[in-house]
């Protein structure tokens, strides 16, 4: 591969990479991270040791998963069997 292939294809991963983060900090306007509200695969990122990231969470409500939720809704969502959503990551229901 030629030095001028190589130069055009590292320019376009860095393209892709501002605009991939462009799109991520748009998207999450109006949003927080609602740490043990996703099912099982569903997550947005973060989900704990062994996990790469988004729909990485294997349980339900899993405590260390977090979901971009409506600003101001986390804390006050309806769960099964009284959970609550948090603004920071909880040490329940964590896979086994």
């Amino acid at each position: 591969m030629s030095n001028a292939l190589k130069t055009l294809a590292v320019a376009g991963a860095v393209a892709a990479s501002f605009t991939a983060h462009t799109v991520t900090e748009a998207s999450a306007a109006g949003k927080e991270k609602c740490y043990g509200v996703s099912l099982a695969g569903k997550n947005d990122c973060a989900a704990g040791a062994g996990t790469t990231c988004a729909g990485t969470s294997k349980v339900d409500y899993q405590g260390n998963a977090w979901t971009l939720v409506d600003a101001g809704t986390c804390t006050t969502m309806e769960l099964p069997d009284g959970r609550m959503g948090s603004l920071e990551a909880l040490e329940r229901d964590l896979p086994a």
